[in-house]
């Protein structure tokens, strides 16, 4: 199948390929794009993805080829973001029908928003610590944690197994879908929690930092990177991998308690796939791309490599799509990893009324209250056309519809 992309020759730049055929494409995150495109460190190209939009520094919905160097704001501070799903035995008619209790049950087993084991409400009165599942899923990451905590003695201070297993807010959520065939999944998106906020934001500074003497000649002090050989680019590397570690696990960890609960809580009898998806759209590792390694982030895009399972989710309100990519060489095998936003938190808050919101949750059960209309559905492009402009990314494997939300 020919690339849709659409060819931006940069002055004093690398070319950026963008699959942005019939999708808003703001300028901001166009300029953002030229300033990478501009970097030493970068290329052969960029690839910006149909969901691109502003971000700090960087532009969420792209993907961007290092050689010898990273830069952090690329990569961010919610390291390791990403989705997880699962398709279940289940079907429409196996669940509750007040689907409020659905939600309710999730609401009891994951701590979301800024909550965690420590400062849950209903643990806190009896001084309880994580359950013994989660202290469970944290020896693995302990090591590899007092590493991190060598590095710098803030970054140890984090209570990072306090977070292990819990929502955080922002975009944040989990759902209950039904697919085309009227089959339950249960999916979830999350990152790296305060942990990886820390890191990303230690390491931020500290490339601005070192960079000190060449941030003038930047396009953004936010593109400051570090480069190959030195001590804080190993020490980066560490940090950030074993967030992306963190990350994964914190999804699993969610989504075991979620299944649980289900079944012990509402008392539904099921099985899982036994394969699950499990995906980053929020981070870097080495890759070789047009016969020469490099490193490679990806700010919001998801792996699309021939035969790798991926998630598109749209907003809270419209359906999510489980894909197959189909290895594009041209998109460094990626593709979005949302449906992408329209107006930054501040602006939909102001224009988006709740009564919009409500109408847009129809047959939905949600919050409905105004601490979610930055979420709200208007504040994004619609996901159907984002899934059109890359046909040649991705197929679609599974239609996922949200009949219950979750949201920090």
């Amino acid at each position: 199948m020919k690339s849709k992309y659409e060819l931006h020759q940069i002055p004093g730049g690398v070319p950026v390929k963008s699959w942005t055929r019939g999708v808003f494409f703001e300028d901001g995150a166009r300029n953002q794009l030229a300033n990478i495109a501009r970097l030493p460190i970068v290329g052969p190209h960029v690839a910006a993805m149909p969901d691109v939009h502003i971000g700090i520094g960087a532009t969420v919905g792209s993907v961007i080829p290092t050689t010898k160097a990273i830069i952090p704001a690329a990569v961010g501070v919610d390291i390791g973001c990403g989705m997880m799903a699962v398709r279940t035995s289940m079907q429409a008619n196996d669940l509750p029908d007040q689907l409020s209790k659905v939600r309710a049950s999730i609401e009891r087993t994951v701590p979301v928003g800024f909550n965690d084991w420590q400062r849950r409400s209903s643990r806190k009165s009896l001084g309880i610590g994580p359950p013994a599942s989660v202290e469970t899923a944290w020896k693995p990451l302990e090591k590899g944690f007092a590493r991190i905590a060598q590095i710098n003695k803030h970054l140890g201070e984090s209570k990072a197994v306090q977070q292990l297993g819990t929502l955080g807010g922002g975009n944040h959520f989990i759902e209950v879908c039904l697919d085309e065939s009227d089959r339950v999944w249960v999916m979830l998106h999350s990152g790296s929690r305060g942990v990886g906020n820390r890191i990303g934001q230690y390491f931020i500074r500290l490339a601005q930092k070192d960079m000190r003497g060449h941030i003038a000649n930047l396009p953004d002090k936010n593109l400051a990177y570090f480069e190959e050989g030195s001590q804080h680019f190993d020490d980066y590397v560490a940090a950030v991998g074993w967030a992306q570690a963190f990350a994964r696990q914190n999804r699993e960890v969610m989504m075991q308690r979620i299944l649980h609960s289900m079944r012990t809580d509402l008392g539904l009898v099921f099985t899982c796939d036994k394969q699950a998806v499990n995906c980053h759209h929020n981070y870097v590792q080495k890759e070789t791309h047009f016969g020469q390694e490099v490193w490679l982030t990806r700010k919001g895009a998801v792996s699309a490599a021939e035969g790798d399972m991926g998630i598109i989710p749209g907003s809270m309100g419209a359906r999510s799509y489980i894909v197959r990519g189909k290895g594009n060489a041209e998109s460094f095998n990626s593709c979005s990893h949302g449906a992408g936003r329209t107006m930054s938190r501040t602006k939909a808050k102001k224009v988006i009324s709740l009564e919009q919101h409500e109408q847009a949750m129809t047959g939905i059960e949600a919050r409905l209250d105004r601490g979610v209309l930055d979420e709200s559905p208007a504040a994004y492009k619609d996901i159907d056309t984002v899934m059109q402009a890359q046909t040649d990314l991705v197929d679609i494997v599974h239609t996922l519809t949200q009949i219950v939300n979750v949201k920090g």
